[in-house]
């Protein structure tokens, strides 16, 4: 019996070191530029993959000393600006994987994964892709544009029909390009997922709907536009700005905490003010106005907000609209 009781504590002791550790406070820091690079294309294609490599690095220069997690670059970051498509053609004939070999090599060399927009040439025909590469420069996943516009496609670019969700060593992260940020479709895909993060690629904004896709996919959202006229932005997942470039500088710079919850404020009220009398200033409650939801973030390491918020049993955004559908539902029987 002595020797069970030994070994029913070791067994335990085992367990609860072999048990993930919450992750509480989970900061991630972001970078994201806005640039195309538009260079004389009148030389020859392997100039050409010189010259888009320093363009690149020289864009990349202006954040790799700020010890990153994630860069995230434009859409078809990897393409001159301005080719016919004879000449894109020759181009990446002539290019290869040069340039996913320079960002591997960046992404390596800094310890940070970087999301680069590309176009290359697939099984079935082009691909629009946006490519995430992990800390060791390996590609850590790939997405495929799921909605190229009509003149894409008459180019010659194959649709994807994914949405995949990528595990980083921060959170997970989903991926959308361009035109995709017009289609409820995909969006409502994502909205079930509920990725840590949404990185758009695009040579367009988007305007609200930027904002639409991170609120009800409740996730942070990072955009790199390739028009430096535009913004390139992050939003949190109430799809409020929270860093973006401007008119004197094309990239921004963000530390996010994914370490968050999303509550209405309905049933909520009194049980919000008990968490942040208890935690004080290692809980932040945000309130951005208007729609009636808070985030809910832990700034301490050693719970998170997860357990914050089961502790004082708030009822979480989508567990509130799914109990008044329930209730609605009741009604009308």
């Amino acid at each position: 019996m002595k020797n069970q009781s030994k070994f029913t504590i070791a067994s335990l002791l085992l367990f609860l070191f072999l048990m993930p550790i919450a992750q509480a406070s989970k900061p991630v820091k972001i970078a994201t530029i806005g640039a195309s690079p538009s260079i004389n294309k009148n030389q020859s294609p392997e100039v050409l993959v010189e010259q888009m490599i320093s363009f690149w690095q020289g864009q990349l220069n202006q954040v790799l000393k700020s010890k990153l997690d994630l860069i995230v670059l434009p859409e078809v970051c990897d393409v001159p600006v301005g080719l016919s498509t004879s000449e894109q053609k020759i181009y990446l004939e002539v290019r290869k994987n040069r340039l996913s070999d320079f960002f591997a090599k960046i992404a390596r060399e800094n310890n940070c994964y970087i999301a680069f927009g590309s176009l290359h040439e697939a099984d079935k025909g082009l691909r629009n892709s946006l490519i995430l590469l992990d800390r060791e420069g390996k590609i850590a996943g790939t997405y495929h544009k799921n909605f190229p516009t009509i003149s894409e496609m008459e180019q010659g670019v194959i649709p994807g029909d994914q949405t995949p969700i990528f595990q980083c060593d921060f959170g997970t992260v989903g991926m959308a390009i361009c035109f995709d940020l017009n289609y409820d479709e995909l969006r409502a895909k994502y909205s079930k997922l509920q990725p840590d993060i949404i990185l758009f690629s695009s040579l367009y904004h988007g305007g609200l709907m930027q904002s639409q896709w991170a609120y009800s996919c409740r996730s942070y959202f990072v955009s790199a536009i390739g028009i430096v006229q535009l913004p390139s932005e992050v939003l949190n997942p109430l799809g409020e700005i929270v860093a973006s470039s401007t008119n004197y500088f094309n990239y921004t710079l963000a530390t996010i905490n994914l370490d968050y919850e999303i509550a209405h404020l309905d049933y909520n009220w009194d049980k919000l003010k008990k968490l942040k009398t208890k935690y004080g200033d290692a809980v932040s409650i945000h309130d951005p106005g208007k729609v009636g939801a808070v985030m809910i973030s832990s700034e301490d390491k050693a719970i998170n907000a997860k357990q914050m918020v089961k502790e004082f049993d708030i009822e979480l955004l989508d567990t509130y609209f799914d109990r008044s559908r329930m209730f609605r539902k009741k009604q009308l029987e």
